[in-house]
């Protein structure tokens, strides 16, 4: 009989662990049995290691010229067919905060400012557990990534192992700005200064850090990207696809992660282009998606206009604006709404208006894409 309920268990685990993670979350409550089995590690480690799509992104406005929160944090899903944005995701966390990034399931935040220093909130807001951790060196211009590897997550783990890392800007000597690392370890609970510094011309473009191939990867205001391995502790600087001087005007650019690859999206007078990095030490990209602007009006016809026109005049600025990338799935604005476009069917989706997303939420809003997880960060 032991044997029999064994062997129901273990079919059980394999059934639930091929549904997706929500649907599983949602399960825990149908008998006892399965809320033990969800919740145990082994279903956990199992469920980690399976392919999940991006769920949705969190969305938070910025001042321009301060640095002080706009505390209005909104979860934007993607997989219901009529987007309903969610304002409260967030409101397990003891205090209010500012998003930095996301990893794997767990998302990185920080005390609102003013409050200095900050704390460090690393949360699922799935299961809604979380930890802080102290920043006592954190920079109110600093930019954070979260590295968090869900293949390294054993059974029997207390938590998760994952690391922190903020680059910050200083002047040196010439007048060329240099970056500096701060990396936190969850298995020491320290935080140390990396050796390593990178000297470089251009501004660093306040975005989160994108973990891909094992690698950071901060977009830069130029035509730059920062990249930093939170293990060799090495940083690098490589280029985008396509040179600034190569368009008339200035392109929308953003970068993100998808297969496990960085990918870099460019919307330009060429079209709405996806490149995904081979070589990040020849700074070889791979053209993997191009859509005429032609095409891509014609495509979505219902939510796009005259864009070819618009791309070359100078507001462009106001009417279309590509903010983040996740597994095949941009988030942009066009003219008063928030979209997603899925380069596979290369079809546009209308989120929620601009103004549903409360005030200052046009022009420089942190975008953080979050894919939905079961990890633990604390017993279950």
């Amino acid at each position: 009989m032991m044997e029999l309920r064994c062997m129901n268990d273990d079919i059980l685990m394999q059934v639930l662990s091929k549904l997706s993670t929500k649907d599983v979350h949602m399960l825990k409550c149908v008998a006892k049995e399965w809320h033990n089995l969800i919740l145990d590690r082994s279903f956990i480690c199992l469920q980690l290691k399976k392919t999940e799509a991006v769920s949705g992104f969190f969305f938070q406005a910025r001042f321009q010229w301060c640095d002080e929160d706009i505390n209005n944090i909104s979860y934007i899903p993607l997989e219901t067919r009529k987007t309903q944005v969610h304002s409260t995701v967030l409101n397990f966390l003891p205090e209010e905060v500012g998003i930095l990034a996301s990893c794997n399931g767990l998302l990185c935040c920080r005390s609102s400012y003013p409050r200095y220093p900050p704390l460090i909130y690393v949360c699922n807001p799935l299961n809604k557990q979380w930890m802080s951790v102290n920043s006592v060196h954190y920079s109110t211009s600093a930019s954070a990534a979260l590295v968090f590897d869900p293949f390294k997550l054993h059974k029997d783990d207390a938590s998760p192992n994952f690391k922190i890392v903020t680059v910050s800007e200083t002047e040196s000597e010439d007048e060329q700005s240099k970056f500096a690392f701060q990396i936190y370890s969850s298995e020491t609970g320290k935080w140390r200064q990396s050796r390593e510094m990178c000297h470089c011309n251009q501004k660093l473009f306040k975005m989160n850090g994108i973990f891909a191939d094992g690698s950071l990867y901060w977009l830069m205001d130029g035509d730059k990207i920062l990249m930093f391995n939170p293990e060799t502790e090495l940083s690098w600087l490589l280029n985008v696809p396509l040179p600034i001087t190569e368009f008339r005007s200035i392109p929308e650019i953003c970068i993100g992660e998808s297969k496990g690859k960085l990918h870099c999206v460019l919307l330009s007078e060429y079209g709405l282009q996806l490149w995904a990095l081979e070589d990040f030490f020849t700074s070889q990209w791979n053209l993997t998606c191009s859509v005429s602007l032609d095409k891509l009006e014609e495509e979505n016809s219902q939510f796009l206009y005259q864009i070819a026109e618009k791309l070359a005049t100078r507001d462009t600025f106001c009417w279309i604006k590509v903010f983040a990338f996740k597994d095949g799935i941009l988030f942009l604005s066009v003219s008063s709404h928030f979209y997603s476009y899925d380069f596979a069917t290369r079809k546009m989706k209308k989120l929620c208006a601009i103004s549903d997303l409360g005030p200052n939420s046009r022009e420089f809003p942190m975008v953080v894409p979050y894919t939905m997880s079961l990890v633990p960060l604390g017993p279950v």
